[in-house]
């Protein structure tokens, strides 16, 4: 590693992952007990087939299994999920030449504003960090689709088609998943319905060029999402997700054809607590680089999530504050994930709080 300047920080569009740099610089060198252990084998996490939902002999025991791997991990992956692979296989590819698109082109849609509904950036927080992310990544709003598609790129020239299509049937996936999960919390699958069909859907694509020492940074630091729940789809192996019984590093597998879904922030207050939101990172590749497209899904703007009061009693007293989406992004906006900062740890209430 050249030593560079732990000081000296890479805006976007002058980046060390975009410009493909040959070396680490030492704004980008995660602490070494953060580092992950690149030679870990996969591990075997939950995998629920859910080809059984719609049917009524088949359909509990499916929802057994997404609140057993809720309950355990508040993560798991899918297979039989109805979404064709030419669908996924389009939305990767669409990604891949995104960012394979001159510099100039994609920094037409370069800004810092957390708010934005379609941006290009790098990071976090666009260089100010301590400590920088390997990462390149385009967020945009994607519900309703007519409203927002036609801010989305114009290049590549199938980039619309692609990912419009998949955000469609994403969506009605996270529906059916989001009904599955509140039945497994004993609710009933229709319990966040209404305010899930007025919902936000983000879609992210992140991009992970290859990085020349892979062991010493990463793409995204430790965090959980703040939305109801993420449906991922990564082009190859490079999620890890936390144990949060031992606080171990789960290293995810790449299961061709498969999605994975990740509880966020605001199912863990619906439930009281009883799931918790996982908590995952990106790590690097020293020879390919990764694309993920991650759709995040949560309630509307300023619609907030409370905690279900059937889960609240006298051995389970209220632990979290309500929240919205707007909360969240004014939190994205005024701190740091890459230092530490949880949104979930904000909305905890406290024994001593007036709530």
């Amino acid at each position: 590693m050249e030593d560079g300047n732990t000081s000296s920080s890479f805006p976007t569009g002058k980046s060390a992952q975009e410009k493909g740099l040959s070396y680490v610089p030492g704004c980008y060198v995660v602490p070494a007990s953060q580092r992950s252990n690149l030679t870990s084998e996969t591990t075997n996490v939950p995998v629920v087939d859910l080809s059984g939902l719609h049917d009524p002999k088949e359909r509990s025991r499916v929802i057994k299994d997404i609140g057993s791997a809720c309950l355990r991990l508040g993560f798991f992956q899918i297979i039989n999920h109805g979404i064709c692979q030419s669908l996924l296989d389009g939305a990767l590819s669409s990604a891949f030449q995104f960012f394979d698109l001159p510099m100039e082109e994609r920094l037409k849609l370069k800004s810092t504003d957390v708010f934005k509904p379609v941006r290009y950036a790098t990071s976090l927080k666009d260089g100010l960090e301590k400590v920088q992310f390997w990462r390149i990544f385009l967020k945009h709003y994607a519900h309703p689709l007519k409203d927002w598609i036609e801010s989305w790129p114009k290049n590549p020239a199938n980039y619309r088609e692609n990912m419009g299509k998949y955000a469609v049937e994403l969506r009605k996936l996270a529906l059916e998943l989001t009904g599955a999960i509140t039945e497994s919390l004993g609710i009933g699958p229709a319990y966040l319905d209404n305010k899930m069909e007025e919902g936000m859907q983000v879609m992210a694509a992140n991009c992970y060029p290859a990085c020349p020492q892979p062991e010493l940074a990463l793409g995204l630091p430790p965090h959980s999402d703040y939305s109801c729940l993420t449906i991922l789809l990564q082009s190859s192996q490079g999620l890890e997700i936390m144990d949060a019984d031992d606080g171990t590093w789960l290293a995810v597998p790449k299961l061709e054809g498969a999605l994975e879904v990740h509880l966020g922030d605001h199912l863990q207050v619906l439930s009281n607590g009883l799931y918790k939101s996982v908590v995952h990172r990106a790590t690097l590749n020293g020879e390919r680089t990764r694309i993920s497209v991650a759709s995040f899904h949560s309630l509307g703007m300023d619609e907030k999530m409370e905690t279900a009061e059937e889960l609240v009693d006298e051995q389970h007293p209220k632990g979290y504050k309500a929240s919205s989406f707007r909360d969240f992004l004014k939190f994205l906006s005024a701190n740091n994930i890459g230092e530490g900062q949880s949104f979930i740890e904000t909305l905890k209430i406290k024994a001593n709080d007036v709530y």
